[in-house]
């Protein structure tokens, strides 16, 4: 069995980084091996009059930069740092504003490619990055509507209006802004969703995990149980035989009382619940699973009270479930926060009908801040345990996440809510026939024949 990893979303390759060198260093090739072709074209092509040598010397400089990065940090796995790729994206800006400075400025049609180290920085970088990129480009676009060298017409004498300028330069700085705080509200969003999906894997897996470790100590239990038995009888013989002034009696006498304690350990360990693999001996009822869940979070000073009957009208019988680790973890995940944030009592009511199978957990603590409920339930968005109030932020929101996750794989639905006296009330739905097991799911075709 593998090592149950920790609870932690996996971190980016580098710290910070999302960007890898290699990637960088290709999409620059790229982008200088256009700009040369599109100068070729319009010098020799189409005989406009540019300043062809100095703009090829632009491009050349930036290879120079490209060859340098390859051959200091060759390894294709390279990871950029949040500052190296804004250092690169930024020198890649201002390559490109001296370019459209040389031929025409805002004239040139292709001003708008000022705009891709922005996207990129706004995907793959923070957003104090995108910002520093942003504002960069924002102010060399403010120049290049200013100065720059007139666009070689093959005319001359031909001048745009100021307002198409002026019009060239707004639409620039709009789509600078708005794309900049656009991808990188996206991309931040994603990966939110990402690490937070990854953390409930990761959680879900460590709950399999000791469930299993259950099933093993189950299996010893049985298997352990008939050469202790053995021991313990050949132990009582033993007694018997010798006198009571035997040296060895009181070695025998332990060894037998040695044995008796193993059986009752093993006997304990096999009646704690193994993997929940959905056979007849892991069925329990619904209560029973809510205890469960609530077992390992009780703490002095709280009382947590579970209650449970039929709704109202219903003389339905209550489901049976299986023990699962899934709902066992999103159900203990927001029973704690209620222990955690509870000021002297938590109340666990569990009602059920022929529909439907509901949990409604109570406590008396300050209640949800008004202003985060519409929000709860969403990546690292928290209240933290400390003071829901105030707002003090202690990563609850991602376990909040992982355990609506959860649940809502068996067609759960959560609701938040504050009660009017104060404190917190989560109310949990399920559709009854995702939860409970039928007899006949759970008995082979041999013990269902005999049933019958």
């Amino acid at each position: 069995m593998t090592a149950t990893a920790p609870l932690t979303p996996e971190a980016t390759p580098a710290s910070g980084g999302r960007l890898r060198l290699r990637t960088l260093v290709v999409i620059r090739w790229v982008a200088l091996f256009g700009q040369a072709v599109t100068l070729s074209v319009v010098y020799f092509g189409l005989d406009y009059p540019i300043v062809f040598i100095p703009a090829m010397a632009v491009i050349a400089i930036s290879g120079v930069v490209n060859v340098i990065l390859s051959v200091a940090r060759p390894s294709s796995a390279t990871w950029l740092t949040d500052r190296e790729a804004v250092l690169n994206l930024c020198f890649d800006v201002v390559q490109l504003a001296v370019l459209l400075g040389m031929t025409g400025g805002l004239q040139n049609p292709f001003a708008m490619l000022i705009l891709a180290p922005v996207v990129i920085s706004g995907w793959t970088l923070s957003r104090r990055s995108t910002f520093t990129i942003s504002a960069l480009a924002l102010v060399l676009v403010s120049v290049l509507a200013v100065w720059h060298l007139p666009l070689p017409w093959p005319e001359a004498g031909v001048q745009l209006s100021p307002v198409y300028i002026g019009g060239v330069w707004a639409a620039l700085v709009i789509a600078v802004i708005f794309i900049a705080a656009y991808v990188s509200s996206v991309a931040q969003e994603s990966r939110r969703m990402s690490q937070a999906l990854e953390a409930t894997r990761l959680a879900l897996a460590r709950e399999q995990q000791l469930s299993a470790l259950g099933g093993l100590a189950a299996a010893t239990a049985h298997e352990l149980g008939t050469p202790l038995a053995t021991i313990a009888v050949v132990a009582r013989e033993l007694q018997r035989e010798l006198g009571a002034d035997s040296p060895l009696r009181e070695d025998v006498e332990l060894l037998h009382a040695e044995s008796l304690r193993c059986r009752s350990i093993l006997a304990g360990l096999a009646e704690r619940p193994a993997w929940d693999d959905g056979s007849p001996y892991h069925r329990l009822p619904v209560t029973a699973l809510v205890e469960a869940a609530a077992s390992s979070h009780r703490r002095e000073g709280v009382a947590l009270e579970i209650h449970a009957g039929p709704a109202i009208d219903s003389d339905a019988d209550q489901p049976t479930v299986t023990r699962n680790a899934e709902i066992l973890h999103g159900l203990g995940t927001l029973i704690q926060n209620a222990v955690q944030f509870a000021r002297h009592r938590v109340d666990v009511d569990v009602t059920w009908d022929e529909e439907s199978v509901m949990l409604r957990i109570a406590d008396d603590g300050p209640g949800f801040d008004m202003t985060v409920l519409s929000r709860l339930g969403e990546p690292y968005y928290s209240t933290g345990p400390r003071d829901r109030r105030r707002g003090e932020s202690q990563h609850m929101g991602l376990g909040i996440f992982i355990a609506r996750t959860l649940l809502a794989h068996f067609g759960a639905s959560i609701e938040f809510s504050n009660e009017i006296s104060g404190g917190a009330v989560v109310e949990i739905r399920w559709p009854r026939h995702t939860l409970e097991v039928k007899e006949e799911a759970v008995l082979g075709p041999d013990r269902r024949r005999r049933a019958s």
